[in-house]
Order: structure tokens, then sequence, then C-alpha cells
């Protein structure tokens, strides 16, 4: 019985240990398998062939060339933006320069002739009271000089005074008396009305009304109201003419219009929109 047992023992111990042995080799042997796996799926990632590293990649390629499409349109968007905006800062400037050229050049157009006009002034001036502007020379007699007196030293730092002219009266005044004079010196002629001399003279003035007129920052204020350069008006005079104009120029002193009917210019002088010589009204421009 004691053989028997103790054979039994040794047949359970054999058989452990051999499962013990299987158990081993069959850990070992998924152990290599794992191992050949990872080796050729290292092997695949490195030939580019792998079925997981192709999936990502093809990913991450989508996801490349939409960021790049979407710069793509950013840049269009972005480069039309700014060509338009070039468009338009140009067109403002060429439109500026067209203004500031028009504007200088009726500018000098008004200086020149007022220049021009004051030179015919004077030269009028000149013609008409030339003769009074000779200085006669004064009759002395003269005495025999005698043996022993000395030369007389003549006086050249005594030089007669020129005559002059003192005007009480303003210049549309004077231009005013000057013409009616010059015409009763010399023939009549025609006169065109787009000639700048072609100036209406200034009608009867009512001396018990006034009006308040000034110019400050290149805007005039007139009977509480304010006008600026290229503004369309009314001009009306007290022989009740009302003539469409526009503000050309803005002076210091006086303010130049432009006739709608025929182009020709006018200057009206404050003195005369405080006298009531002429009364400016608003109107549309259209």
């Amino acid at each position: 019985m004691t053989t028997l047992q103790d054979t039994e023992d040794a047949s359970e111990t054999d058989l452990a240990k051999h499962d013990e042995d299987d158990y081993v080799e069959i850990k070992e042997q998924m152990y290599q398998d794992k191992l050949a796996s990872l080796k050729r799926q290292l092997q695949q990632l490195q030939e580019g062939t792998l079925q997981e590293y192709q999936k990502r990649m093809k990913k991450l390629d989508q996801q490349y060339k939409e960021r790049l499409r979407n710069a793509d349109l950013f840049l269009q968007l972005e480069t039309e933006q700014v060509e338009r905006n070039y468009i338009k800062e140009k067109k403002a400037a060429v439109k500026e320069f067209d203004d500031k050229k028009v504007e200088l050049k009726e500018n000098l157009i008004a200086e020149l002739e007022e220049k021009k006009k004051m030179i015919e002034n004077e030269k009028l001036t000149m013609e008409l009271t030339g003769d009074s502007m000779e200085v006669k020379p004064i009759m002395t007699r003269k005495l025999r000089r005698r043996p022993n007196d000395p030369v007389p030293i003549p006086d050249k730092r005594r030089k007669p005074a020129p005559a002059q002219l003192n005007y009480l009266l303003t210049d549309e005044q004077i231009m005013e008396d000057l013409r009616t004079l010059n015409k009763l010196k010399s023939p009549k002629r025609p006169v065109s009305p787009s000639s700048p001399e072609h100036v209406p003279s200034a009608p009867m003035e009512n001396p018990s009304q006034r009006y308040e007129a000034r110019i400050e920052e290149g805007k005039l204020y007139y009977d509480k109201r304010w006008y600026h350069k290229s503004q369309a008006i009314y001009l009306e005079s007290k022989d009740n003419t009302k003539i469409s104009c526009v503000i050309s120029t803005v002076g210091t002193n006086e303010i130049w219009v432009r006739k709608t009917s025929d182009s020709t210019k006018m200057r009206i002088y404050l003195g005369q929109l405080q006298r009531g010589a002429f009364v400016i009204r608003r109107r549309s421009a259209a």
C-alpha cells in the first residue's frame, strides 16, 4: 500500500512539473510572437507601409491641404481688399488734387484781376488828375549880384513835396466818379458783358438801414447767417435788381461772386453790405 501511494504521488509531481513546463513554453512562444509582430510593424513603419501609419498620414495630409487652401483664400481676400483700398485712395487723391488745382487757379485769377483793376484805376487817376499833380514853379525875383558878394550855393536838400491825394471815399465810389468823368471826357465805348470791367455801379444807399457783415476764417457772416465759398446766393440791389450768383472767393475785406448767367465776376465790399448797397439771400444750389 505504501508503495502504491508513493507511485501516485510521484506521478502527480511529474504531471505538475510537465504542466509548468508547458505553461512556460507557451508563455515564451507568446512573447516571441509579440516581439516578431512588433519587429514586423517597425519594419513596415520604416518602409512606410504600415496601415495605421498610412491612415494617420492621410488624415494629416488632408488637414495640411485644408490649411493651405484657407491660407490661399485669406491671401486672396486680403489682396482684393488692399486693391480696393488702393483704388479708393487713388481716386480720392486725384479728386483732391483737381479741386486744389481749380481753387488755386481761381484764387490766382481773382488776385490778378484785382491787381489789374488797381493798375487801371491808378492809370485812370493819373490821366484825370495829371494837371493837378504837376508842381508849378514859383516865380521869384532875381537881384543883380554885387561884385563883392559870394556866389550863392544852390540848396540841393530842398525838394518840392509831391502832391498828395487823400481819398475820403470808398474804392467803389471813387471808381464810379472816375467812370463818370471819363465818360464826359472821352466818347462812349461799348463794353462787353463778359469783360472783367463790366461791374454794375453801386445803387443809392439808405444810410438809416445797417446790416451786420464780417469775415472770419474764410467765411462771411451776414445778416445773422454764415456764407462760404461755392455757395449759391441771390444778390439784390436797391434798384430791385436780383442776380443769381455763386461765391467764388472770400477775401479779408471783400468777397468775389460769379454770375451764373455769363460767369462774370463782381467784387462786393463789406462796407457795401453793411450799408445795404447790396443784399445777399440764400438760394438752392439746384
